[in-house]
Parts: structure tokens; sequence; C-alpha cells
């Protein structure tokens, strides 16, 4: 087993680097769209609303493939690194701006009227009264989504990248020690689950803490 060890390794450092990637890319999409889909100009919030709309409805294998082989048609070329990062962030963030729209939905409409009668802009009171509380709201579910986002960086063995998956099937066909390859790779996944699990669960600890102060920690 010691020999496929190091192997494997650089192929997780690979999923990590897509995942911590996407995820960065994901969260600022979210909100980008999210607030625009609340809170933009005409224009931007249909823009905002196609950006949505189609990357839920649509495979994030087929948006991987068009931002990999189809924009090199169109004079756009990315390195595989690059495109892996983009379609899970794209994907993922289209999730993630319902979550943000939902998020801040769920603040009590009091909250707005009593930073009208303080006075405060609109901008104002997004960022001093809203958007903390939302914040914790959206850790459970942003939890999840950067989960699947994990799961998903799997797709990019299909643009050249070599992650874990990609790893796993080369050593499975050099070695045919299917149990233990797969396996190991089984417990790699969950050992990053879990410790985005754990990150996002003191994440909110911490900021449902910072909101009974009157701060996000």
């Amino acid at each position: 087993m010691g020999d496929l060890i190091p192997e494997l390794l650089r192929g997780a450092q690979v999923t990590a680097v897509v995942a911590l990637g996407g995820s960065l890319f994901a969260l600022a999409m979210a909100l980008l769209a999210g607030l625009t889909r609340l809170y933009g100009p005409a224009p931007l919030r249909w823009l905002a609303f196609a950006y949505i709309e189609t990357f839920r409805g649509t495979s994030a294998l087929v948006q991987l493939f068009w931002l990999f082989f189809v924009l090199p048609h169109f004079g756009i070329t990315l390195a595989p690194m690059a495109v892996g990062i983009m379609a899970l962030g794209l994907n993922v963030g289209a999730y993630g701006a319902e979550v943000v729209r939902g998020a801040i939905g769920s603040v009590a409409q009091g909250q707005w009227e009593a930073a009208t009668a303080l006075n405060l802009s609109r901008a104002q009171t997004l960022r001093r009264i809203v958007l903390p509380q939302a914040f914790v709201a959206m850790i459970p579910p942003w939890g999840n989504l950067l989960i699947e986002l994990l799961k998903a960086t799997s797709l990019v063995s299909l643009i050249t990248l070599s992650d874990l998956a990609f790893k796993a099937q080369q050593l499975n066909q050099n070695t045919l020690r299917t149990v233990e390859i797969f396996g190991s790779v089984l417990l790699v996944y969950l050992a990053m689950s879990l410790l985005i699990t754990a990150g996002m669960r003191s994440l909110e600890r911490r900021a449902s803490r910072g909101l009974r102060r009157g701060k996000v920690a």
C-alpha cells in the first residue's frame, strides 16, 4: 500500500486546489448574483437570473466541456486548472446565489423598518444589519454546497487534470489493486468532506456568537 500513497497524495493535492479555488469563486459569484438579483437595476437583474437558471438547469459536465473544448473555437483558451475552478465555481455559485437570496429574504421586515427609522441607507442596512444575520443562515446550506463541489472535482479528470480520481484510475489500470486503491480514495474524499463540515460548523458557531454580541465574528 505504501507505494500507492505518493501518487494518491499528488492527486489529492490537485483535488484540494480545485476545490478551494472553486469554492472561493463560487462564493464570490453567489454573493454577486444573489445581491444583483435582489437589488440590481433591471438589466443586471435579468442577467443574474439568466446566469442562475442556466447554470442550475444544465449539467456541470457539459459546462466543463464548454469551457474547455468549445471556447477555443471562439479564440479563448484556458488552462485546465482554470477551467476546472471556473466551471465548478460557476455551477455551485448559481445554487449559492439562491441561498444568498433566501437568507436575505428570511431577515424580518422589521429590521429594514428599524433601519429606515434610523435614517440608514440601503447599503448601510445591508452591511450593518441584514447581511450579518443572513450570513449565519447561509452557512449550513453552503456547507452542503461545498461538499457537493468537492465531489464534483472528479469531473476535472476528463479535461486532463491529474486529480485524485484520475490517479486512482491510472493506478488501478497499472496494478489492478482495485480494493486498496478505491478504498483509499473513498477515505480521502471522506476526510476532506469531514474537514469542510468541521470548518463550517466552527464558522457557524463563531458567527452566531458574534451576532449575539452585535457583530459577525
